[in-house]
């Protein structure tokens, strides 16, 4: 049986270090038994037969992709091809374009506060993403997210309203998984650099959500 098969394109805003995750989660895959490919930029977007991989995963920030790019992406991941990633670097990959929202189940809008304090609760503890891991406290940018109500959110975060007032009590889905077409999406709002990686929680939560996305 061959191996599974990962993109991971990469690029975007510097100060989310998207090398550098880019190159974790290539070494995570690879543990895992993936052959991974890596690719800077969006172009790789473009090749005709992008639903060979298994699982794609974006790892850009605030980045303009070219119509058949995007196009290409959307129909890949409709036929079956595996979507999964984390934090900006695929929930504001693309800002201005819907349909790649659409897909993803969610849009960064707002971290309040910037880098803060802040805990997350594991809300479907029996799934097998995040079984075992328990509610966890965090430092990093907590992700106010305009999200698809219908997610299947595994862990949230309740915002304090100590940066934004009107966002008191507000309970945001910090990992969620759902349908796409054919596929599986899973994403995570947690690891602004690379160094967030060294949490355990983190860490755990995402390879497990690779793994599942994966065709």
């Amino acid at each position: 049986m061959s191996n599974k098969t990962a993109l991971i394109f990469w690029g975007g805003w510097q100060g989310h270090e998207p090398e550098a995750c880019s190159c974790i989660v290539e070494e995570m895959l690879a543990n895992e038994g993936f052959d991974v490919r890596r690719e800077e930029g969006t172009k790789v977007l473009a090749e005709a037969d992008l639903g060979r991989f298994d699982l794609i995963v974006p790892l850009v920030t605030q980045v303009q992709v070219e119509k058949d790019e995007l196009q290409n992406l959307v129909t890949a991941v409709e036929g079956g091809t595996g979507l999964g990633g984390f934090h900006g670097g695929m929930a504001d990959a693309f800002r201005m374009e819907p349909a790649y929202q659409f897909m993803t189940g969610g849009q960064w809008v707002a971290h309040p506060g910037n880098i803060i304090d802040y805990r997350v609760e594991i809300v479907k503890p029996d799934d097998p993403l995040v079984s075992g891991i328990g509610d966890f406290d965090y430092r990093s940018e907590q992700y106010f997210m305009h999200v698809d109500p219908s997610i299947e959110v595994l862990a949230t975060t309740t915002f304090d309203g100590a940066h934004a007032p009107w966002t008191k009590g507000t309970v945001m889905p910090v990992v969620w998984k759902h349908r796409y077409g054919a596929a599986r999406v899973f994403y995570s709002s947690l690891g602004h650099v690379a160094a967030e990686f060294e949490v355990p929680q983190m860490r755990e939560i995402l390879r497990r959500g690779l793994i599942w996305a994966a065709r």
